[in-house]
């Protein structure tokens, strides 16, 4: 009886009638198209939602104490970038799916899973990089990142390696995560026979494609996806914790080249009338104007411009910080000529050394130092005092071939440039370099032994001050002001060795910051005192101390020094004499695509992301201020983009 069932179950025509009844009608296997594709498109959302609560806990010290209902708002509207990330990752599922219809065959599961393997492994990437950089940059994820990845060694650098090791497992377990739920629950969904109605599935797909495309614009609104469509609040951090990292990336990315077509605020003759009020019609006094203010004692000075790494106003005593901190630049403040109202303008070393140096204007959403072929026709200080006989030499304990340094300096007119391989390796004791009492030992060194016929230039950029602020000085508890009283400890020593030797008289010393520090904690990342940097001249072609509080710019040290010395400015467009009255006395900055613009009648900070003021004080003669800083931007990117 046994047997003679199961011979039954077994005949072919039987078992052929079962196999039908299981398989499921063409018509289904649509269905069942189009179900995996929304499948895929919801778990990818919710996938990227995962992130939001994330890296608001990663970085719990900046959220000032979110409710539940911070995170959900956050979470909500950040759904709309996430859901355009979400169309472009179910781009390619699309495509297999619509060719399945077709071409049926067993190897679409396989390339669905490798590609889900890929792209798990990307967004994770992205998003651990994303959450570990947002504390020091205060910005999410662009392009920027390229740029310092070109040296691998120093970009690593600021992270400790306890966080190292923190992003590393984070970027493991949501990869491995991400790649298990897909594989596991979407790649199953596929369906790997085609449907009776090719033709007329293949435009129903095609239509979803169209439903798809929307997802990916960010809606049906005249305004295509992008950063600033997830703002929503008055808190930075929210705003900044709603935006996709992967967005943030691609989207900075597709804003490098066409810089001219950015920022078009005004019509030209309106932008023009503006920009010509600020800097663009300006009568130079002659030299032989009685007026003219003359701080130096000789036209042709050696000149040391040091560039301070990380020096915010708010630990210079003098120009009205902690007092605490830097005991020997309060010191020397009265001997020189002090600057009290000097403000960076930028948050990053190379567009403030190009501000400093060629006193070009920096870029909210990109830095010319990554296009030689744009920072090659910059006039530059190095350049004007060549023209008269200088020799320039550049100094730097780090890597000079860390964001295209090395490139910019040469093509700046530095003839010679020091760096760390300079120096024996003993002596590269920092995770940046060669440590400050190092570098100013050698530059003494190099000063006391050259000859007294040729005028000089020498820039050196500092280093100790940078994260993660680790020096052989232990005077203070928190690692940054230390790392900042340690340099100072070095400009003190220096200096005074610098007044025993004869060249001293000759010598112009130039202390100025390339940016500042988000010290202390509970600063605003984008407000004025973030960028308020010291700038102290020094030396023997000095008549005699000044304090100067007139409102100034790291790019106005060009035009300044060379009035003082008796040469022409006229091509730094950006930079202005501050002791020329016909000048407007203002600073601007910039800081990830924003901007803001100080003058007598207050600050007024623009995020371009969100177009919406984040200061104006007072809220009287914000509308003015505003208009002068979206001119003063627009002239940039329209220079920046004729290069």
């Amino acid at each position: 009886m046994s047997n003679a069932g199961n011979s039954f179950l077994t005949h072919p025509l039987i078992h052929s009638l079962i196999d039908q009844s299981f398989q499921p009608p063409k018509e289904y296997l649509m269905k069942k198209r189009i179900i995996f594709l929304l499948a895929t498109f919801i778990i990818w959302v919710l996938l990227l939602a995962i992130q939001k609560p994330v890296f608001m806990l990663y970085n719990h010290a900046l959220a000032n104490s979110c409710s539940l209902t911070d995170y959900l708002q956050v979470i909500a509207h950040g759904a709309l970038l996430d859901m355009t990330v979400s169309g472009y990752l179910t781009i390619v599922p699309w495509l297999l799916a619509l060719v399945s219809i077709w071409l049926p065959g067993t190897f679409y599961r396989k390339a669905l899973t490798g590609y889900f393997c890929v792209m798990a492994i990307l967004v994770a990437a992205i998003f651990a990089v994303d959450v570990a950089l947002y504390g020091y940059w205060k910005f999410r994820l662009d392009s920027t990142l390229f740029f310092y990845l070109q040296s691998p060694a120093n970009a690593m650098a600021s992270v400790p390696v306890g966080q190292f090791i923190v992003q590393l497992l984070m970027f493991g377990v949501y990869a491995f995560g991400m790649y298990w739920i897909l594989k596991r629950f979407i790649v199953p969904l596929f369906p790997n026979t085609p449907t009776r109605f090719r033709l007329v599935g293949t435009v129903a797909f095609i239509l979803l494609g169209g439903l798809q495309f929307v997802a990916i614009r960010g809606g049906l609104s005249t305004a295509t996806a992008n950063v600033g469509k997830v703002y929503f609040s008055k808190n930075q951090f929210l705003n900044h914790s709603a935006i996709n990292p992967c967005f943030s990336l691609v989207a900075s990315l597709t804003k490098q080249q066409n810089f001219s077509e950015q920022f078009n605020f005004f019509p030209e003759e309106e932008r023009k009338e503006l920009y010509d009020g600020l800097l663009g019609k300006v009568v130079a006094m002659q030299p032989t104007d009685s007026s003219r203010i003359k701080l130096l004692n000789i036209d042709r000075p050696n000149l040391l411009i040091i560039i301070l790494e990380s020096f915010s106003g708010n630990v210079v005593g003098a120009v009205g910080g902690d007092s605490t901190v830097t005991p020997q630049l309060n010191r020397l403040s009265k001997e020189g000529i002090l600057f009290t109202n000097m403000y960076a303008n930028s948050f990053r070393t190379d567009r403030g050394t190009v501000a400093i140096l060629n006193g070009y204007l920096a870029q909210p959403t990109t830095s010319i130092m990554k296009y030689p072929a744009k920072s090659q026709t910059l006039p530059s200080i190095a350049k004007s005092l060549g023209e008269v006989g200088y020799t320039a030499d550049m100094l730097y304990g780090g890597d000079i071939n860390f964001t295209n340094m090395q490139s910019y300096f040469y093509s700046s007119g530095y003839s010679k440039i020091t760096a760390d391989t300079d120096f024996p390796v003993a002596d590269r004791l920092s995770k940046w370099g060669v440590h400050d009492n190092l570098t100013f030992d050698h530059l003494y060194e190099d000063i006391k032994g050259r000859p007294g016929d040729t005028p000089w230039l020498s820039t050196f950029l500092t280093l100790s001050s940078h994260e993660p602020f680790d020096v052989p000085f232990h005077h203070l508890d928190e690692l940054y002001p230390n790392s900042v009283a340690f340099t100072d400890s070095c400009i003190g020593s220096f200096i005074d060795k610098m007044k025993e030797l004869p060249v001293w008289k000759n010598t112009l010393v130039i202390l100025l910051a390339d940016h500042g520090y988000p010290y202390p904690e509970n600063i605003q990342e984008f407000g004025k005192l973030r960028f308020h940097i010291p700038m102290l001249w020094l030396g023997g072609a000095i008549k005699e101390p000044v304090v100067v509080d007139t409102y100034a710019n790291q790019t106005d040290l060009a035009a300044t020094l060379l009035s003082q010395m008796e040469l022409p400015h006229k091509d730094f467009i950006f930079s202005k004499d501050l002791f020329d009255p016909n000048y407007p006395q203002f600073a601007f900055y910039t800081f990830t695509n924003g901007f803001g613009f100080i003058d007598s009648t207050g600050v007024s900070v623009f995020d371009n992301e969100s177009d919406r003021l984040l200061i104006e004080e007072p809220e009287s003669g914000s509308e003015l201020r505003l208009r002068k800083g979206k001119a003063l931007l627009q002239t940039l990117y329209d220079d920046l983009g004729n290069r």
